[in-house]
């Protein structure tokens, strides 16, 4: 019984401290940026990719998103010209998303917003 508590009171500390992070993360990127964690988020994988767009069916399985939120987000980052959608020629229901010029702009300075809190938060104290 002993065990399974010390298992539970770990799994609660490691969701405290990741709401704590993620909190911090969406007041400073909103505040800076005018991005939400999930755009941020979003940004952020089709950032790292060898290729420069990537299909919304790849995107939503490499994130903690549904298909519809990640639809909303995208819809959202579409309208402020951060991404844009095109579908794909060989399967008209798949679509891809790639990030535009003003895209990579955003990322590039919402990404030094990021890495400041997660130093912040995260960087082992010694």
């Amino acid at each position: 019984m002993e065990a399974e508590t010390e298992l539970v009171d770990r799994w609660r500390s490691l969701l405290s401290s990741y709401n704590a992070v993620a909190a911090q993360l969406e007041r400073a990127l909103q505040e800076a940026h005018g991005l939400t964690l999930s755009d941020f988020e979003t940004l952020d994988r089709l950032t790292t990719r060898d290729c420069d767009k990537r299909r919304m069916q790849d995107l939503a399985a490499a994130m903690y998103l549904s298909q519809s939120a990640l639809s909303r987000t995208v819809a959202r980052l579409e309208k402020s010209g951060l991404v844009e959608r095109t579908h794909c020629v060989d399967d008209r229901r798949g679509v891809f998303v790639e990030l535009t010029a003003t895209g990579f702009e955003r990322h590039a300075e919402a990404r030094k917003t990021q890495l400041a809190v997660l130093s912040r938060h995260l960087t082992p104290t010694g």
